[in-house]
């Protein structure tokens, strides 16, 4: 059998809506034949620098060494400064960007359907896992 390859991700995500990204760590944590580093800023874990310049090269520093970005597409995306910034980041540095749809979501912010590199993906494990594969 081939060696596992590791996954190094960042999980765009609004901190006042973190039960998604958590469960996003949950299930990669979970998923068997299934290794990934997270390079994500989670709230208990937040910059130190807390200017606009801080955190826009802390933001950066943590995107740079991954090689998939996950923008969870709840409508507080379209409006929050902050993940536009990291899909304009992503988008500068190459990397693979997913969309994905929390559950019941019924539209999207174009910005996270316009940086997907695939069709936005239904908020449920296997379809972000096999994306995650598939895409990476």
């Amino acid at each position: 059998m081939p060696a596992l390859r590791s996954r190094t991700i960042f999980i765009s995500h609004a901190w006042q809506y973190s039960q998604h990204y958590w469960s996003l760590v949950n299930w990669f944590n979970v998923e068997s034949n299934f290794l990934w580093r997270n390079c994500s800023v989670p709230s208990h874990n937040a910059l130190p620098d807390k200017t606009v310049a801080g955190l826009k090269l802390g933001m950066t520093r943590q995107i740079s060494p991954a090689q998939v970005v996950i923008v969870l597409g709840g409508m507080y995306a379209a409006h929050s400064g902050w993940i536009e910034y990291e899909i304009n980041e992503a988008i500068r540095m190459n990397k693979i960007i997913i969309g994905v749809t929390p559950w019941g979501q019924q539209r999207t912010p174009t910005v996270v359907q316009n940086a997907s590199i695939c069709p936005l993906v239904g908020w449920n494990r296997s379809s972000i896992v096999s994306a995650v594969r598939r895409y990476s």
